[in-house]
């Protein structure tokens, strides 16, 4: 299963959406090494790489184990957007560029960001066609069904994205006013594969294979991307490709592989941050990877109540019956 953007190969056709202050260096890895095709960081602000900020410039980090990978970047600037994407294209390890037309978080629209582009269908075409004709790698963007449900435009957006010069685009089926509630509504995603020639990566509700089944057969979209999903669950990654690729369907990972992961992905965390915040973050991190489990809210409560994360991991020790 094979996915080319621009001139980047991707062996597989699953890939971790991005979501703030998630799809950090330590997510991403796991996350790769549980098949995902391609990974996409978190974003980041172009005002904020442009005025050089340690943290915004830290996370465009990639570690030699991500590739391939996409970093996203936001800004309603265009002459902004440009020299940031140009920072990327120059100093960044990242295979892709990534622009964001689809966050709706209040202070990102604000600032005309995010899905307020899509407001903007004349800028966008001049934002992404400015940007591509600067960077040497390919450019891809991701945007919503429109503003609201009075101004879905998501196809008229994604043949101007496409005639910009893009060589992907994402598309999550909801509009900004939606947010993260309701039902993605992915008769647009098919919409919009039908009028592109650039790959669809179709973003929104797939969290079991079932649901991966079902939008590739609804849509015909080219790559799934998946945010929440895989919240608590990277292992998915391994069972989507175990089951598209070989028509096996695998069984849940043990609690020692449940137990073994929360372990790595706090070591990696604890590389990248600093020791009190990798263990806030992680505790965040714990309630997912046991959400569903017996007594689970309980022992949540409790971890969540630690301050020192090998206690944690001893909780976790008892809890799933593990070495």
């Amino acid at each position: 299963m094979e996915l080319k953007i621009g001139d980047v190969n991707i062996d597989g056709k699953f890939v971790l959406a991005p979501m703030a202050g998630v799809t950090n260096e330590a997510f991403r890895i796991i996350c790769k090494e549980f098949g995902a095709a391609y990974t996409v960081g978190e974003m980041v602000s172009d005002k904020a790489l442009l005025f050089q900020s340690k943290r915004t410039i830290k996370m465009t980090k990639v570690d030699e184990k991500e590739h391939p990978i996409a970093v996203q970047i936001f800004g309603s600037d265009i002459d902004s957007m440009i020299e940031a994407a140009l920072y990327l294209d120059r100093y960044s390890d990242t295979d892709i560029i990534d622009i964001n037309m689809g966050c709706p978080v209040p202070k990102v629209v604000k600032g005309g960001a995010g899905s307020a582009l899509m407001k903007e269908p004349d800028k966008i075409y001049e934002m992404v066609s400015k940007i591509v004709e600067v960077v040497k790698k390919p450019v891809t963007v991701k945007i919503r069904l429109g503003w609201d449900n009075n101004s879905i435009n998501c196809v008229e957006v994604a043949k101007i994205i496409e005639k910009a010069g893009a060589k992907a685009i994402t598309i999550h089926a909801r509009t900004r006013s939606d947010g993260y509630s309701g039902f993605a509504r992915w008769e647009y995603i098919k919409q919009i594969k039908e009028n592109v020639s650039i790959p669809v990566i179709g973003n929104g509700d797939v969290t079991s294979i079932e649901d991966a089944k079902k939008m590739f057969e609804e849509t015909g979209c080219d790559a799934i991307g998946i945010a929440r999903g895989v919240l608590g669950n990277p292992f998915l990654f391994r069972e989507l490709n175990a089951y598209f690729e070989d028509g096996i369907i695998l069984d849940k990972p043990s609690n020692q592989e449940l137990y073994n992961t929360i372990n790595r992905h706090y070591e990696l965390l604890k590389s990248i941050k600093d020791e009190h915040i990798a263990m806030l973050e992680m505790r965040n991190h714990v309630s997912w990877y046991i959400k569903g489990k017996t007594g689970s809210a309980k022992i949540k409560d409790l971890c969540n109540k630690q301050t020192d994360f090998k206690v944690v991991l001893e909780i976790l020790r008892n809890y799933l019956g593990v070495e």
